[in-house]
């Protein structure tokens, strides 16, 4: 009664206008009330631990019970993550509905505390980021590495500030990845400055950093010069991360978070059989899985893998629909295309992050 006697009262002076700053209002939600987690004391327990935590980007329902029974499998931790065009795919408001029903699935599935985080991943602007937050996010990442130093160090800022007055963590990053990944694009690599970071934290409040070490974006991670190839099996062969770099940056800020984005391995079955059922993706390679266990086992917490699910999606499918040709029915070629997610999220778990049963 009390809502309904202001609303007709400032409709008097206001007009039509208040029903739209109420809507908005009404729409805001926080990450809590949907039982997810920010990225604070999972990190802070990863780099302690020497393990990563699994950030898994999603853009469908397959997707999304695929990694939910990963990591309720083995217990591990999890950061869901969505892009600007993810989240536009997928809507937003559907979006905040899934993701509190991951929550839900994963207690069905015997997780009595899921430790789950929904991020989005490459925030390109400050009304995004805030949006997201709005909307039940729990970490954002602010993405100004494209930006010169100060213009990055204001922007990131910003998104901190108000971030923070909701207990969303921060993602920031300094460096760029080279590769391409729906909005984020770049020919070339540059590699963090160490000598930045230190400044760069300060400045912004930033929760972790995102840094580049020789990591890119996409299933083509390295150009052919790039690389060196394999006599035996004709593959390519990718030089290896700057862990130089990684060191050094890891003596500037002892015990801060560090992100690696573009960690992808580009497992050569799925290249080979996507390749078989009429697919195109000559020389595509990705980052070595034992140069990914190395770095999980420094201050990096946070490793971003994407393309490994698109390429197991899109591996499974094409193999069913060449088998079997008359099947029509999406759920047909569905499900083993997310047992196969499935099945790739808990190896990375596994057999890379090491990230299991740390979120018993």
């Amino acid at each position: 009664m009390w809502i309904s006697a202001k609303i007709v009262i400032f409709t008097r002076f206001f007009g039509n206008k208040i029903f739209v700053i109420i809507n908005y209002c009404l729409m805001k939600v926080s990450y809590k009330d949907l039982g997810l987690v920010n990225t604070r004391a999972m990190f802070a327990k990863a780099v302690k631990g020497g393990y990563a935590v699994p950030a898994f980007n999603f853009n469908n329902m397959e997707q999304l019970q695929a990694i939910i029974q990963a990591a309720a499998e083995t217990k591990s931790p999890v950061i869901l993550q969505v892009s600007k065009g993810a989240r536009n795919y997928a809507n937003q408001t559907l979006l905040r509905y899934m993701a509190q029903g991951a929550v839900e699935y994963a207690k069905e599935l015997g997780w009595k505390k899921p430790q789950i985080v929904l991020h989005l991943d490459h925030g390109d602007s400050y009304e995004l980021c805030k949006s997201c937050v709005d909307f039940g996010f729990s970490s954002v990442m602010i993405d100004g590495s494209a930006l010169p130093y100060d213009e990055n160090v204001a922007l990131t800022k910003k998104v901190v500030k108000y971030a923070h007055k909701y207990d969303v963590t921060v993602e920031a990053e300094l460096g760029v990845l080279a590769g391409v990944e729906e909005e984020v694009a770049s020919e070339e690599s540059h590699y963090t400055r160490p000598e930045e970071v230190i400044d760069f934290v300060k400045k912004t409040g930033c929760d972790s950093l995102a840094i580049s070490i020789g990591t890119s974006h996409g299933a083509y991670k390295f150009k052919p010069e790039q690389c060196t190839r394999d006599p035996k099996t004709g593959r390519l062969v990718p030089p290896p991360l700057a862990f130089d770099v990684l060191k050094a940056i890891e003596k500037k800020l002892p015990g801060f978070p560090i992100v690696l984005h573009g960690s992808s391995s580009v497992p050569q079955e799925y290249v080979d059989t996507i390749n078989k059922y009429g697919g195109k993706l000559p020389d595509a390679v990705g980052i070595p899985e034992e140069q990914l266990r190395k770095a999980a086992k420094s201050a990096v917490c946070k490793i971003n893998i994407d393309s490994d699910s698109r390429l197991a999606m899109t591996a499974a499918i094409r193999e069913h629909l060449a088998l079997h040709p008359a099947d029509f029915d999406p759920r047909q070629y569905l499900k083993p295309a997310r047992e196969e997610m499935k099945k790739m999220y808990i190896h990375k778990i596994v057999d890379v992050l090491g990230s299991n049963g740390k979120a018993r």
